[in-house]
């Protein structure tokens, strides 16, 4: 008896979902996504309009956190607004305490020492691969890749340990000061960091080799959220997620500041522009940071880590300031009225792990700034989601926000 075949086809949801929005008039559901919701990370709330399950509008809603660094900024010294830039990326303190250092010696016309600006160099790019590996393990724990988050903390944590050995505190650093920074490298500090960046390179090759080629992440990732170069531009995005589009621009490279131009690294850039292509640009970019730190402790010199000639800027020595009248008023005076920095306008924005950190200061001359501003590189890149949203469907959305690799102290500052 002869049998008769029957082929059966099974659409996604994403088809099946377009598909009924066309054939019948489905009612708008107004869903409220966040502000406590995993994948917003932090406090972010998405209002979104649903087709079925197809986003029609995204209104991204800032502002829970109230913290107004910007006005807390002119109602205290230089030096005591330090701890407040750990607090804008708060995965990568020390590259805001550098940045917004160098932004104020820019305005003061200070030229800290070579061996300063190394320190500065090392600690910022080791914080970029802390950044990028709490974000990392975030992001594929968001689309369900459990494994990778416990690798990548891991790792997070031994940076931590070296941080704690340099600045005595593991989280809230408060490293750099106008000037210099708070103490030298520790004997046999260095070593441990090349140890660290050595075990370090095989254990993002296993990462790698758990994500790349994994079906259900690829799925996640390839084809959504997809951002143009032409789009990257036009809404400000900066660092990776400008980079995954193919915009060509770091300002290690294309504005080099703390002697950058003497090392040898690449700019990492995407082709398509989606969620996958971002994954892949922070990979390698940890990897050029690896490739940074490994020349600049090889590059090293010695001499002090701090401007010693600024005297009326920078604290002098503990052990001066028992034994010395001059320097016992030089301390009194720094640190009740601050470091005494000449009027002017400056504006410096440096290569954070999250995109162009920059600080504008105005100053009226004294130790307080008469005006401060910062652009946070997280606000900026989130600007595209009522844009990039639209359309993809609410299970893109943690794939999209994992993607972007923002932190909300950037934001509601």
């Amino acid at each position: 008896m002869a049998t008769e075949s029957k082929e059966y086809t099974m659409p996604d949801a994403g088809s099946r979902a377009a598909q009924a929005s066309e054939e019948f008039e489905t009612e708008k559901l107004e869903l409220s996504m966040g502000p406590s919701h995993p994948s917003t990370h932090g406090v972010l709330r998405l209002n979104l309009e649903l087709d079925g399950e197809i986003i029609q509008r995204c209104d991204p809603v800032l502002g829970y956190l109230h913290r107004g660094d910007e006005k807390i900024a002119e109602n205290m010294t230089y030096n005591q607004f330090v701890p407040y830039t750990d607090r804008l990326d708060y995965l990568a303190p020390l590259a805001n305490n550098a940045i917004y250092a160098i932004a104020v010696e820019k305005l003061t016309g200070i030229e800290v020492p070579e061996r300063c600006q190394s320190i500065r160099v090392i600690t910022s790019e080791m914080a970029r691969i802390s950044a990028h590996l709490l974000g990392l393990g975030a992001y594929t724990m968001d689309v369900g890749a459990l494994t990778v988050f416990m690798i990548t903390f891991t790792e997070r944590e031994k940076l931590y340990t070296l941080f704690e050995e340099l600045t005595g505190a593991r989280f809230t650093t408060s490293y750099s000061r106008i000037g210099g920074v708070t103490r030298d490298m520790p004997a046999g500090w260095t070593d441990k960091v090349l140890d660290f960046c050595t075990q370090f390179l095989p254990l993002l090759d296993d990462v790698e080799s758990l994500l790349s080629r994994n079906r259900v992440f690829v799925d996640r990732t390839a084809d959504i959220g997809v951002i143009s170069k032409e789009d990257a531009i036009a809404y400000g995005l900066t660092g990776p997620n400008a980079r995954a589009s193919g915009v060509d621009v770091d300002l290690r490279r294309d504005a080099p500041y703390s002697g950058y131009e003497k090392y040898d690294f690449e700019v990492v850039l995407g082709e398509n522009g989606d969620c996958y292509d971002r994954y892949l640009v922070r990979m390698e970019e940890m990897r050029q940071s690896v490739r940074i730190i490994r020349q600049a402790i090889a590059q090293v010199p010695e001499g002090p880590y701090r401007a010693e000639d600024a005297k009326k800027i920078i604290l002098p020595h503990k052990d001066k300031t028992l034994t010395s009248m001059e320097e016992l008023i030089q301390n009194f005076m720094i640190t009740t009225e601050g470091p005494q920095i000449p009027a002017g306008e400056v504006y410096f924005e440096g290569e954070a792990p999250k995109g162009a950190l920059g600080f504008f200061i105005h100053s009226k001359g004294g130790g307080v700034p008469y005006r401060l501003k910062i652009r946070g590189p997280s606000f900026c890149n989130l600007s595209i989601l009522p844009k990039l949203c639209v359309g993809s469907m609410v299970s893109d959305i943690p794939s999209i926000l994992g993607s972007f690799d923002f932190v909300m102290g950037e934001c509601d500052r």
